[in-house]
Parts: C-alpha cells; sequence; structure tokens
C-alpha cells in the first residue's frame, strides 16, 4: 500500500521508501523513514501533488513520489 491508496484525512506510518537516488534520500530527509507517523492531508484535483502532513509539518510530493513510499494505514480510535 503506498500513500496514494489513501483518503483524505486518513493516517499512514511508513513502512518504508523505494525510491533510489536523490529522491529518496530528499523523501528520508523530509521525514518519509521507517516508523514515522503521518496523515493525507489532501490530493489535488488529478491527484498530483499531495499534501501530506508528517512530523509536524506540511509538505506537497508528486503522485510519483507518493507511490514510492510504502505505508500502513492507522486506523481511526473512537
Amino acid at each position: 500500500m503506498t500513500i496514494m491508496d489513501l483518503k483524505t484525512g486518513e493516517s499512514f506510518i511508513v513502512k518504508g521508501v523505494s525510491l533510489a537516488r536523490e529522491t529518496g534520500k530528499r523523501l528520508a530527509d523530509m521525514g518519509f523513514t521507517r516508523g514515522v507517523e503521518g496523515r493525507l492531508v489532501r490530493k489535488a484535483l488529478f491527484g498530483d501533488p499531495v499534501q501530506v502532513s508528517i512530523l509536524g509539518y506540511h509538505v506537497s510530493i508528486r503522485k510519483a513520489e507518493a507511490t514510492g513510499v510504502a505505508i500502513e494505514r492507522v486506523e481511526a480510535s473512537v
């Protein structure tokens, strides 16, 4: 499952980044590392880019980058 599989407002835990070279390193530097929790804030009209809340800040990433981040969905607690 990747970030693109989520609906707006759903939370996730990062399992890993499968992007190589500079893109993968840049995402890791922004906080997309194993075990970090985040939330999908919104997707643009055609799904590109997506806005993610992670480590207390909002970041917009391309659809191609979002599909390279393996995640586990966090179920909402009531």
